[in-house]
């Protein structure tokens, strides 16, 4: 009769237990977004334009270089920071020169922001200027997108494809 009773315990122990786990998983609810709210994400990496900051060396100057080392032009190592502008609506939302990465300054520069926003259609306009001494951007892009709640838009930057690419 003991036994009964010890083995009834250990169930009812063993049954509160499995009952508070099942509880405790799925409560407090995890929300992505809030409710009505989805997110515009700007992520890439971009390395500027290093040849613009380039110099022609004077013959001189050649002729001052050791055999080993002689050439037309001087590049420095390290990349310029890019800017990028981002207007939504018209307004700006993010605006920001970014720097190269990497210890000598030679490694691209990295964006990525994430921005929460109510659903919605939106106008979206970007901007990138990746040459240093230039006041015109060398990208642009404007293009309507829909977000929906908890949805995830992504814009990436691709020279190669064009420009600014929107997922």
């Amino acid at each position: 009769m003991r036994e009964n009773l010890l083995n009834v315990l250990r169930f009812a122990v063993l049954t509160a237990l499995f009952l508070a786990v099942a509880a405790f998983s799925d409560w407090p609810r995890y929300r992505a977004a809030p409710d009505g709210a989805g997110y515009l994400t700007l992520s890439f990496s971009h390395g500027a334009d290093r040849r613009a900051a380039c110099r022609t060396l004077t013959p001189d100057e050649i002729a001052a270089l050791p055999q080993n080392m002689k050439r037309k032009e001087i590049c420095p190592r390290a990349r310029p920071p890019i800017a990028v502008e981002l207007d939504l609506d018209g307004q700006p939302l993010f605006h920001a020169e970014i720097p190269a990465t990497g210890i000598a300054g030679d490694g691209p520069s990295r964006v990525f922001q994430r921005f929460e926003l109510p659903a919605g259609t939106y106008t979206v306009s970007l901007r990138l200027r990746d040459r240093p001494g230039e006041a015109a951007f060398n990208y642009e892009a404007e293009r309507q997108i829909a977000i929906g709640p908890a949805a995830n838009r992504v814009i990436d930057f691709r020279p190669e494809a064009g420009g600014f690419v929107f997922y």
